[in-house]
């Protein structure tokens, strides 16, 4: 049994040269497998490679991947002058100094404000290796994410599968109640009628009979039990698979919540009741904590 939580965490950094590589790993519950990149733009064209290898190791939950890259080996830049446009400016500025009779020599920040005459160039410097070894980072880290999961999925699955125990043994004791109570509750039946008839003689004793037997037939929660017991197998087979079965299980507790409800609607037994209520808590803390399987 190898089971996932949908909620995990890695971060580490790599080095290479003077490149600085730190890639981190954020994963939380979704109902299907989401994937969210958040790269600088040189590394645009490996999202699909990041994607493929995110695939590879989750199967539901949303997949936040967050990288920061720093050095030369990704991309080098350069400075841009426009002289065109600086050899303008300066003649403008002139002419400006000239009309005006102005004095005194232009100052280097009026030239360094102008956003204009400077562009910042980046150049993509990267090869197959520098490509290679970011997707084996990513992939590094998508591992640790993988075994935080396992790690906190095997001590959710533990706290289910008690709660499992304790739902089993409750079906049960109802089990082993349902026929004795089904006996007083037909008795029940029976003797409230006569009571209620018993100063009529006209009454038809085996029609009476068979009205009890109807109205005691709608108490039995025989079915329901049997569907319950099935349903703990299944669940139990199911947890004890690998992969992602968090859905699976999810549906399964669905049933099971279903068949119990049943069960307190048709029962008037206080103490099956009482029984139903501990189940459909139990079934209600194991739907919270499934949410988090995948």
């Amino acid at each position: 049994m190898l089971v996932r939580s949908m909620t995990g965490y890695g971060s580490e950094t790599f080095h290479r040269g003077d490149m600085t590589l730190t890639v981190e790993i954020r994963t939380v519950n979704s109902r299907f497998l989401d994937f969210i990149a958040k790269i600088p733009r040189s590394l645009y064209e490996l999202e699909i490679e990041f994607k493929k290898i995110i695939q590879t190791y989750f199967e539901r939950g949303r997949v936040e991947l967050y990288i920061s890259a720093k050095g030369s080996l990704l991309e080098e830049r350069s400075l841009y002058v426009d002289w065109d446009l600086m050899d303008e400016f300066f003649k403008q500025l002139g002419s400006v100094k000239e009309r005006y009779d102005l004095k005194g020599d232009i100052p280097i920040s009026i030239i360094t404000a102008m956003d204009e005459l400077f562009q910042i160039k980046e150049e993509k410097r990267a090869d197959d290796a520098i490509h290679q070894f970011i997707l084996n980072s990513v992939e590094e880290v998508a591992k640790q994410v993988q075994r935080s999961r396992e790690t906190e999925g095997a001590f959710i699955m533990k706290d289910i599968l008690k709660r499992l125990e304790n739902v089993e043994a409750d079906v049960e004791r109802i089990d082993e109640m349902k026929e004795l109570v089904h006996s007083a509750y037909h008795e029940r039946i029976k003797e409230r009628i006569e009571a209620h008839l018993e100063d009529n003689s006209s009454v038809d004793q085996n029609h009476l009979l068979q009205e009890i037997a109807i109205l005691a037939e709608k108490s039995d929660i025989t079915e329901e039990i049997t569907r319950l017991f099935s349903h703990l197998e299944h669940f139990k087979q199911t947890a004890a698979q690998s992969g992602a079965i968090g859905r699976k299980l999810d549906f399964i507790i669905q049933e099971m919540h279903r068949e119990t409800n049943t069960i307190g609607a048709k029962s008037a037994d206080a103490s099956i009741s009482e029984l139903v209520v501990q189940i459909k808590s139990n079934l209600e803390k194991m739907k919270e904590q499934v949410q988090n399987i995948e």
